[in-house]
């Protein structure tokens, strides 16, 4: 009976990817590897066949990046490092922006499993997951970033949200600030249901209760992160602190305030959510949660890499054995000029 692959790679000890790219001189594989393996190989008789052997694996080398905009500073990064991770493991990446439609990212989930894609990383819309968990099932690794469904059966990397926002709520309240306004996501996010939930926490905590009047949910963007920054200005007059929980609603609550003349921080202390080199420059300097895309990121491959590696396509698929579970990445406060005592009187 002849050798396969499959042998060399079980008398190597290694995975079938790993002898594959070792005999074929890969530079990602360690040298030391290289030599064992093709030994190895060469003990045993094997002979390879590459044309079998492609239409055996059915493997693309594709990967696929589903994510909703490249504007938040956090899905930028990721992007960034699923990039260069993809192409120093060999892979391609396909990128699909859905603006957060879920008909849209149903159809490109549908195109990147007809293009036979390997795997996918997905800052999702929430609303496709029965769709993605079918492509678990037949063997495309998928991973959920940032964004998961209670009922997805793939691994999520999520940021430590909650406790990114409490530290955050915690340190104006330690300044003294009881009006504290908050600008957040949709309650159907992640994101937006625990960033809230660590602001409600840390004022429960200090004895306050939430006033509905100083809370704006909303969609992820600019637009509305205008709006409602008037709408609190013009609500609250005594609001003395704002923590933006909403990245994208950033970029329209900073001109915002600056056509308002609010002096920050002397008339409003300012924490917004995610970093960005340009809340570094601006007058003065923002505070921020950073929520540490690049340790997402690097996570999210990770796990990718890892579901790739464990599935054989020539037989049943096989399924992680981590599927469903969520990782944390950690939040870190960093604190800048823009957060101050509140005015007196």
């Amino acid at each position: 009976m002849a050798i396969t692959l499959k042998d060399v790679a079980a008398a190597a000890g290694v995975s079938r990817s790993t002898a594959s790219r070792a005999l074929s001189g890969s530079p990602l594989i360690a040298p030391e590897t290289r030599v064992a393996v093709k030994e190895i190989a060469e003990r045993m008789g094997y002979r390879p066949n590459r044309a079998a052997s492609a239409l055996r694996s059915k493997q693309s080398h594709v990967v696929g990046l589903v994510l909703n905009n490249l504007i938040n500073a956090s899905f930028h990064t990721i992007a960034e490092v699923v990039q260069r991770r993809a192409a120093a493991e060999g892979y391609q990446v396909m990128l699909c922006i859905t603006d957060a439609d879920p008909r849209r990212e149903e159809s490109f989930l549908r195109t990147l499993a007809a293009h036979g894609v390997d795997g996918l990383i997905m800052i999702g819309t929430g609303r496709n997951t029965a769709m993605a968990n079918a492509l678990l099932a037949e063997g495309i690794g998928v991973v959920n970033v940032i964004r998961a469904a209670a009922e997805s059966a793939a691994p999520s990397v999520l940021a430590s949200d909650r406790e990114g926002a409490h530290a955050a709520t915690s340190h104006l309240l330690d300044l003294g600030h009881e009006r504290i306004g908050f600008i957040g996501g949709l309650l159907s996010a992640n994101s937006g249901l625990e960033r809230f939930a660590g602001y409600e926490q840390a004022l429960r905590e200090r004895g306050h209760q939430v006033d509905e009047s100083l809370v704006e949910r909303g969609p992820f963007d600019s637009a509305f992160g205008s709006q409602a920054t008037e709408r609190l200005l013009r609500r609250n007059p005594k609001m003395t602190a704002l923590f933006a929980a909403n990245h994208e609603a950033v970029f329209g609550m900073l001109p915002t305030l600056v056509g308002a003349g609010i002096v920050i921080p002397e008339q409003l202390s300012l924490i917004c959510y995610e970093d960005i080199p340009w809340l570094r420059w601006w007058q003065p300097p923002i505070t921020v949660v950073d929520n540490g895309a690049s340790e997402l990121g690097d996570l999210a491959m990770n796990l990718l890499l890892q579901q790739i590696e464990r599935t054989d396509r020539s037989t049943a698929p096989v399924r992680t054995g981590r599927a469903g579970r969520a990782y944390r990445v950690g939040a870190q406060l960093v604190l800048r000029s823009s957060c101050a005592r509140p005015p007196a009187g």
